[in-house]
């Protein structure tokens, strides 16, 4: 079985197992965007506090963010955790987002998608991830959003070696997937979900959909 087949196999099993899994949660795209850079190294439940405290305190535009005070901020998103560094990389964010498109979010979503992620790689504080979570939830653009639960379903069904870096591993869906948005958002989503459930760092592969995936695809 070639490797188009094996993920979309993979694609069907989880869709099959777990359903539409609706991502990314935000109300609007602005606050997806945010969510992605504070969701770094926490919970997506604190996040939620963080945003919530930002909408209360009437601060929730880009605008708003812009002008105030950092240690305000900071102590805003404190649910978040690592909230001076957070309050840092969301200053980075909206300082170059006024910069480079008058603090607005439609003007950079216009933006073709290799200057776009070049642009937002070139923010202090926000990484590969981030930047694909950004562009595929909110821009909407074909970009394949890789993590650590993605690398260990890839690594354990010898899919990829253990080497193989972020870049790599993007390409290694890019290349063997139809260019959608709605199924890169739509997998990434379902990867998550397996990772979290049965491909945990001990893993849980009685009842995973993926159990016997390395001895159909030989």
């Amino acid at each position: 079985m070639n490797n188009s087949k094996i993920l979309l196999n993979i694609y069907d099993r989880l869709f099959k197992s777990f359903g539409k899994q609706h991502w990314w949660p935000g109300d609007t795209d602005f606050e997806i965007v945010i969510g992605a850079i504070l969701t770094q190294n926490t919970n997506w439940g604190n996040v939620e506090k963080a945003i919530k405290n930002l909408k209360e305190a009437k601060v929730f535009t880009p605008r708003k963010l812009y002008e105030i005070d950092i240690n305000r901020l900071a102590e805003l998103i404190r649910p978040s955790g690592y909230f001076n560094v957070k309050a840092r990389r969301l200053k980075h964010f909206i300082e170059w987002l006024f910069l480079k498109y008058n603090g607005s979010l439609p003007k950079m979503f216009k933006q073709d998608y290799v200057t776009l992620r070049e642009g937002l790689l070139s923010v202090n504080g926000i990484g590969r991830e981030t930047a694909d979570s950004i562009l595929l939830y909110a821009a909407r653009k074909p970009t394949f959003v890789i993590d650590a639960y993605t690398k260990r379903v890839l690594v354990r069904h010898e899919l990829i070696p253990e080497d193989y870096e972020y870049e790599e591993m993007k390409a290694f869906f890019e290349e063997n997937l139809p260019e959608d948005v709605s199924l890169y958002n739509e997998y990434h989503a379902l990867l998550v979900r397996v990772g979290k459930y049965y491909c945990k760092p001990k893993k849980q592969c009685e009842e995973c959909p993926l159990r016997d995936l390395l001895n159909n695809a030989r």
